[in-house]
């Protein structure tokens, strides 16, 4: 009978991710729930809280049982956060320590399993972090840099480049799909609903440009060259975030993933990866993350409650099927 568990959030992207753990490192289940940052849904709070209550259910876990919970949050990005964060874990009865931090930084422990590195999270939304070999954790945030490469950001581009006019024949597929998408049958109709805002609802304009993005990635691999333009923009952008970033680390030669559905699309990954073997700071090397952010998640967890993660714990997280992307 297990006496004693902690919980690994991962709040990235448009799902919540939790993982209930023994403190030796054995997965007692993995549930899934809405989104986790207020900004992308309003019911952000709820979504946890059920989520963590529907692991706990499938662990066959009671609420006393749980020694410390680990969560990374998408869009946790300062002191002015921290009230709505707490606010995800407020579950009745659940009095234990909570450790609190931004979506990448779980990310970035499971990738690398501790190590330095960079992770590039481009997917419903879009960071890049790094931690050096001297253990400094850096973001591009902290540059104010942003590279424009979440999911909304290439459909917004692609829309406004439709309506700019600059389409040629390779891009015909992708806009009659785009048309399709929107419901609309013809480029007028396309204007007069771009016209009108699309969506009122900021939260719902933004989810739906999200989960236009797959036509546009699609697109980029098909040869439609609006769409390979598009998403060579972001890259472009991603690169800079990962230069400013390398420039830091001591070492010439840097281990750098990428997470999300954005930058794992293949036309996106291969340009990527392509990207990466003309570093101007450094030299980069394309690494495939070690386990899933979640699974990151646990580590931290059990490493913030002082007990041992060690190669042995890392291989009975890894044991679960959802302990790797």
């Amino acid at each position: 009978m297990v006496h004693e568990v902690v919980i690994g959030i991962d709040g990235g992207g448009s799902q919540t991710r939790v993982m209930v753990s023994d403190l030796s490192g054995h997965i007692l289940s993995y549930a899934k729930g809405g989104a986790s940052s207020i900004h992308k849904d309003s019911n952000a709070h709820e979504n946890v809280q059920k989520t963590i209550q529907t692991a706990l259910s499938i662990a066959d876990c009671s609420i006393d049982q749980v020694k410390g919970i680990y969560a990374g949050i998408a869009g946790y990005e300062s002191e002015q956060d921290l009230k709505w964060v707490q606010r995800l874990t407020d579950v009745d009865g659940l009095h234990c320590p909570k450790w609190y931090v931004n979506d990448s930084v779980v990310a970035h422990a499971g990738a690398f399993l501790g190590k330095p590195g960079i992770v590039v999270v481009s997917g419903t939304g879009s960071i890049i972090f790094a931690v050096t070999e001297q253990g400094i954790q850096l973001k591009n945030n902290d540059f104010h840099h942003y590279a424009e490469s979440a999911a909304r950001f290439l459909s917004y581009d692609t829309i406004f480049e439709i309506l700019a006019g600059n389409i040629q024949r390779s891009d015909e597929t992708m806009v009659r799909n785009i048309q399709s998408y929107w419901n609309v049958e013809n480029l007028d109709q396309l204007r007069t609903l771009a016209a009108r805002g699309f969506i009122e609802d900021r939260r719902e304009r933004d989810k739906k440009f999200g989960e236009m993005a797959s036509t546009i990635t699609n697109a980029a691999q098909e040869g439609s060259r609006l769409a390979q333009s598009v998403c060579d923009k972001a890259i472009d952008q991603i690169m800079v975030g990962v230069e400013i970033l390398g420039s830091f680390f001591q070492s010439g030669l840097i281990s750098v993933t990428g997470i999300g559905s954005v930058i794992n699309s293949p036309y996106m990954k291969s340009k990527f990866i392509e990207s990466l073997q003309s570093g101007k700071n450094k030299r980069y090397r394309f690494n495939n993350p070690e386990l899933s952010a979640v699974s990151g998640a646990v580590m931290m967890a059990l490493k913030s409650l002082d007990l041992p993660v060690d190669s042995k714990t890392i291989e009975l997280i890894r044991d679960h099927p959802h302990s790797t992307w």
